[in-house]
């Protein structure tokens, strides 16, 4: 007696097409998306395409913006690999309603409308309050290297720029010389076509030039910063133009380290230590999650590896994207600062501030001189209280999970994008997405 099978005829015909809302079972996450996009506004991506006229047929934005977010949220950052999937994979397909953008388009459409998806996070970020999945009642402050689109091989240090601008200026002479020669003295020479090779050499020159510009340019606001001024002849002096005690200055104003570097592929990356160890160019990612469902409702990126000055830009932005300040906020001693702390005071003073003063497990000195550090001995004073540490204690599980999930779940660790303001735009984008998975799975639940 032969096997009874299910049905196999994989050259069946359809007899009538299928619907795309069967393909998914229902709950699925590319649903959610869809749904949610279509109720947000994107008067904005729309405004890009209006009066082009009817024979200009772009894709339709709330395809775009749908495929892109779910993409993201699903851990496909290349555009070649979003129009791959919109080939092979049945979410995708359901999203885009089979049509199939090239990756050029899909490249162009997020790089034309980074503005537009920074407020798009936004209002993810007021529709999960209004769900209830953001109450504002304790926030957590966490940073996180991302590493940049920038190699460390194509970048060169202040003295090594020094030294290869001399070697550029040597063999461009050279051949200058060598063009003004006459036929019959470089008739023995191997061919070589000059002017190509002097404007390699020069192109490469202005690029040194600028990136030696930039490093001068970072060093002397570092200089302001300390109270240097171009006339300080090396040696330290107060606000009021003194000489003051101490050692004296190892360069110039202005100089920087011959270590210093600058980035050729983006010069607005800075050098950052890793996790694990090893240093690479990197951005410094900001991130403000509520307690009530591990909602991101701040995302903010910096090219300065310290988080010490972040707090304020991260508390702004968290009363920008709610419309509220959050009663309590917990931060690392990364974040440990007095006047920020000052600051904090004035700016947000219905915010309880708890701000580690150093690393767990280590006993560091506790600070004593109340006029001078008068709010980090009061917040010294907190962490001795079981409230203080009870508080605390929560940071780690509120703010640490997020940053995880964008990298392990996500596998987000290298921006696609470069430079500063591109990245902001681009980090919001990852925010927004994982938030909408959040938002998803509490639903669900």
């Amino acid at each position: 007696m032969s096997t009874s099978y299910i049905p196999y005829q994989p050259d069946q015909q359809y007899l009538l097409p299928c619907a795309l809302q069967e393909w998914l079972p229902q709950g699925h996450l590319a649903y959610f998306i869809s749904d949610t996009v279509d109720n947000l506004d994107l008067n904005a991506f729309h405004a890009r395409y209006a009066g082009g006229g009817s024979r200009n047929q772009p894709f339709h934005p709330a395809m775009m913006v749908k495929v892109l977010v779910y993409a993201y949220a699903t851990g496909v950052f290349s555009s070649r690999k979003i129009a791959k999937k919109l080939y092979e994979d049945v979410a995708f397909r359901v999203l885009a309603a089979d049509n199939f953008p090239a990756h050029r388009t899909i490249r162009d459409f997020r790089a034309l409308h980074l503005k537009e998806f920074t407020d798009l996070f936004v209002q993810v970020v007021r529709l999960a309050r209004e769900m209830g999945l953001v109450k504002l009642g304790t926030i957590a402050v966490d940073g996180t290297k991302i590493k940049a689109n920038a190699s460390r091989h194509k970048a060169m240090s202040y003295g090594r720029m020094q030294t290869a601008e001399a070697e550029l200026k040597a063999q461009i002479a050279a051949l200058l010389k060598k063009a003004s020669n006459t036929d019959e003295a470089e008739k023995n020479e191997p061919d070589l076509d000059i002017p190509a090779e002097i404007e390699r050499r020069q192109a490469r020159l202005a690029a040194i030039a600028a990136a030696k510009a930039r490093l001068e340019e970072r060093q002397r606001q570092s200089d302001v910063q300390r109270g240097r001024t171009p006339d300080d002849e090396r040696k330290p002096k107060d606000k009021d133009g003194h000489p003051k005690g101490g050692k004296p200055y190892q360069r110039d104003f202005g100089v920087p380290a011959p270590k210093a570097q600058d980035s050729f592929t983006d010069p607005e990356a800075r050098i950052m230590k890793r996790a694990g160890g090893g240093f690479d160019y990197s951005y410094n990612a900001q991130t403000a999650v509520d307690e009530t469902a591990h909602i991101i409702v701040a995302a903010e990126v910096v090219n300065t590896s310290s988080d010490v000055q972040q707090l304020p830009m991260v508390l702004k932005a968290v009363t920008q994207n709610t419309g509220a300040s959050a009663a309590q906020v917990l931060a690392d001693a990364g974040y440990r600062s007095e006047s920020v702390m000052a600051e904090l005071a004035i700016s947000n003073p219905d915010t309880e501030l708890v701000i580690a003063l150093g690393r767990e497990g280590k006993v560091l000195a506790k600070p004593r001189d109340a006029q001078r550090y008068p709010h980090t001995v009061a917040m010294a004073a907190k962490f001795e209280t079981d409230q203080g540490k009870k508080d605390y204690r929560k940071r780690k599980w509120i703010a640490e999970p997020p940053n995880g999930w964008i990298k392990s779940v996500l596998g987000f660790r290298q921006f696609s994008m470069r430079g500063l303001q591109k990245t902001k735009a681009e980090f919001k984008l990852v925010c927004m997405a994982l938030n909408l998975r959040r938002m998803s799975d509490m639903q669900a639940c």
